[in-house]
């Protein structure tokens, strides 16, 4: 990669948590969503990297990492404790977190454990797990079907996958905010494939969307009241699914004191398919954020 990216491998909890890094400055770690890697920073780490230590790494079971048996393994705590463990092994016990996704999820997960690590927290397009299980309306489930579809027991859907799995996951790409699958950059979506073509992939991924039903819902009602105090800052797409379903700045209202919110052009993918857009925002927010 270019801009000064280098790439490593980090051997932390028991993982293999593969991650790119560049810049010099306060650190910023960037976690990437379904079903995607880290590759989907691709176009933004060069912009924050001009004032900062960035990090993007794979969440296990996903792209390079390593993919444990069990679903267990694969719950928002578990992937949130990779890293961690990343970020202090790398010399960091405290870092700006940007998450997008299940990223997004990881990333809160992490803040409400540690959140004497978390110096800011960005969450891209997602409202809380707990609300969203908890409170599903018909429209939800309708285009959010995959989570109940990836949660089924294996190997139904990981056997329905395999059969396609470009054909699965590009409709995940271009379904959740009307993008055609050209719009996204083909090196990225190059890496994407390469990852999701991987059986184990597949079921890893399956697996974390069944931690998520019978596993993280628990752990987010344990801590529905808990409040975090770090700046945070919530994107999401202008033109996505949880735009039209919710009022997505105030579903985080009661969960973070310090909030600031704001709509990017584009669906769920804005990150992909506007970076510059999402690298501003994301900028002006560390900026203040310091």
């Amino acid at each position: 990669m270019t801009h000064g990216v280098t790439s490593h491998t980090a051997q932390v909890n028991g993982q293999t948590i593969p991650y790119d890094r560049a810049g010099d400055g306060p650190p910023v770690l960037l976690l990437h969503g379904f079903p995607q890697t880290r590759a989907m920073w691709r176009r933004i780490l060069p912009d924050l990297a001009r004032d900062h230590t960035v990090i993007a790494a794979d969440l296990r079971g996903y792209g390079a990492s390593s993919k444990p048996d069990g679903v267990h393994n694969y719950t928002f705590r578990e992937m949130a404790n990779d890293q961690r463990a990343l970020l202090r092994t790398l010399g960091f016990d405290r870092f700006h977190l940007v998450g997008h996704d299940r990223g997004a999820r990881t990333a809160h997960r992490l803040a409400l454990d540690t959140p004497g690590a978390v110096l800011s927290l960005t969450l891209m397009d997602i409202v809380p797990t707990h609300l969203l299980l908890d409170d599903l309306s018909k429209e939800v489930a309708t285009a959010y079907y995959h989570w109940f579809f990836l949660a089924q027991p294996a190997p139904f859907p990981e056997t329905m996958i395999a059969a396609d799995p470009d054909h699965y996951y590009e409709r995940c790409l271009t379904s959740w905010g009307g993008a055609a699958i050209t719009d996204f950059d083909a090196d990225a979506l190059a890496r994407y494939r390469a990852s999701w073509r991987d059986p184990a992939t597949i079921a890893a991924m399956c697996n974390d969307y069944r931690a998520a039903i019978e596993l993280d819902f628990a752990d987010d009602a344990a801590d529905l009241g808990q409040t975090l105090a770090c700046p945070a800052l919530v994107l999401y797409g202008a033109d996505g699914l949880m735009a039209r379903a919710y009022d997505v700045p105030a579903t985080w209202a009661p969960r973070l004191s310090d909030l600031r919110a704001a709509a990017l052009p584009g669906g769920h993918f804005f990150p992909d398919l506007h970076p510059a857009e999402t690298a501003r925002a994301l900028t002006d927010f560390l900026a203040t954020a310091a």
